[in-house]
């Protein structure tokens, strides 16, 4: 830090125990602080072929090379089994990620409804499903995004109750769907052109309007800011 920069932070009114809750507010502020979260919109199958469709917000890329992503799913109200999603990722090793955006807000919105196993939530929401190429799963066609994934792991967290164990379902990436509308000129995502969602806690949620870019510096710059950057390297070109 420069010695002619001077930092000055709030004084820190409130603390409090996660073990205790005694926060005082009337809403749990550990939920809007770990923001904003992007949101896995998952598609599954059952072993008898049935579909599931459900957003979750506790959702994150894990790895570039092989890439992973990861889901976590909460328990069922009173006996702490896994939810659709999760099992259905465990028993049948596979699943698809759909870019959940602001123009599919409602649909999402109605496929979180908690519905008997063999509702369909895509037919539910009025939802086209098309065919994957690698898993059988199918793809939401109005999502411009998809990754289709094949289960790798689940790490299970215990919760205070039976009610709020955590399955943490990973899978590797193995196929990569991109509409052509949403690749810019110079070979990029257009972000703000898909408009993801990303959940803020409590009802809240926001979607990317504004992007800026803060490239890093120091010494070594270009082989750090390739791998940050992503950038494709060429035929010729070997991984320092």
């Amino acid at each position: 830090m420069r010695a002619d920069t001077e930092i000055v932070f709030a004084e820190i009114n409130m603390f409090y125990e996660t073990a205790k809750n005694d926060h005082g507010l009337p809403y749990n502020p550990y939920k809007s602080i770990v923001v904003p979260r992007p949101i896995g919109w998952i598609t599954t199958v059952d072993p008898e072929g049935a579909i599931n469709l459900a957003p979750y917000s506790q959702f994150n890329n894990l790895g570039y090379d092989p890439p992973y992503v990861m889901f976590s799913s909460g328990s069922r109200f009173g006996d702490g089994s896994p939810k659709d999603s999760a099992r259905n990722a465990v028993l049948t090793n596979e699943f698809v990620c759909n870019m959940a955006t602001w123009d599919l807000r409602h649909q999402i919105n109605t496929t979180a409804q908690m519905v008997p196993s063999d509702i369909d939530e895509a037919e539910l929401a009025g939802l086209e499903m098309v065919p994957s190429n690698l898993v059988a799963p199918p793809r939401v066609k109005a999502s411009p995004i998809h990754l289709e994934c094949r289960y790798h792991t689940t790490l299970t967290l215990p919760g205070n109750s039976v009610d709020n164990i955590v399955y943490a379902v990973v899978g590797e990436v193995l196929g990569v769907h991109i509409n052509d509308d949403v690749i810019t000129d110079d070979g990029k995502i257009d972000i703000i052109k898909c408009r993801p969602l990303a959940r803020l806690g409590y009802f809240d949620y926001t979607s990317v309007e504004s992007i800026f870019e803060l490239a890093p510096g120091g010494p070594h710059l270009e082989q750090f800011r390739r791998g940050l950057e992503g950038r494709a390297r060429g035929k010729d070109e070997v991984e320092e």
